[in-house]
């Protein structure tokens, strides 16, 4: 499990101070999607909410191996992460839009996620949301469901029972979660902090607690 973490590190390093390297030179990054440009809808469907977690498992190990991802879901993360590092909050908004569908925020479907992020925020920048979003993104994964029905969910406590971490999870839980927060997750075995989803597809789904 160490060697694991400490790979997640380093690729999460390497994966996110190489799209600061390209942000800063000016480089455009583009996904690597074979997707057409999703269409502007005027009342679009909303998202379907996440499961219901129940502390358990989906599916199979944690995951921390990046590259193994598909490549719709490294180029969605490429844009998230160059987004969250800019410490602008308009900077998502092309991101989220990117989707056709904007991902749920919360628990109900919201049409500007950008002023819902601004208006929960600690100081309305929001860059504590994006602070969130790097946090949750560079943690390990799981793979839950199969086929078209396939999402990437970070981070992994989202599906564990947390009575049942080990001590070096547990410290990765305590790096995104604050320590009463996070002693009362452990007590009670159920994550409440922010988790996102992404399809196989490259759909950002959801970021939400």
């Amino acid at each position: 499990m160490f060697v694991a973490c400490a790979a997640l590190v380093a690729a999460s390093a390497i994966f996110v101070y190489a799209f600061d390297d390209r942000a800063r030179a000016g480089e455009q990054v583009q996904p690597k999607s074979s997707q057409a440009p999703a269409k502007t809808q005027a009342s679009p469907a909303p998202l379907p909410l996440p499961p219901a977690e129940t502390g358990t498992a989906e599916s199979g190990a944690t995951l921390y191996d990046i590259g193994a991802l598909p490549d719709p879901v490294k180029s969605k993360l490429e844009r998230i992460f160059i987004a969250a590092q800019s410490g602008d909050l308009e900077k998502m908004r092309p991101v989220l839009e990117s989707n056709g569908v904007k991902p749920l925020v919360r628990n109900e479907w919201t049409h500007d996620p950008i002023a819902y992020w601004k208006e929960v925020s600690a100081d309305g920048s929001g860059r504590d949301i994006l602070a969130a979003v790097m946090n949750v993104f560079s943690l390990g994964f799981v793979k839950t469901g199969s086929g078209e029905e396939t999402i990437y969910v970070w981070p992994y406590f989202a599906k564990r029972d947390l009575t049942k971490l080990t001590p070096v999870e547990q410290v990765e839980l305590y790096r995104i979660v604050p320590p009463k927060e996070a002693a009362a997750m452990l007590k009670s075995g159920k994550y409440t902090g922010y988790s996102a989803g992404i399809s196989a597809t490259g759909i950002w789904h959801y970021f939400l607690r």
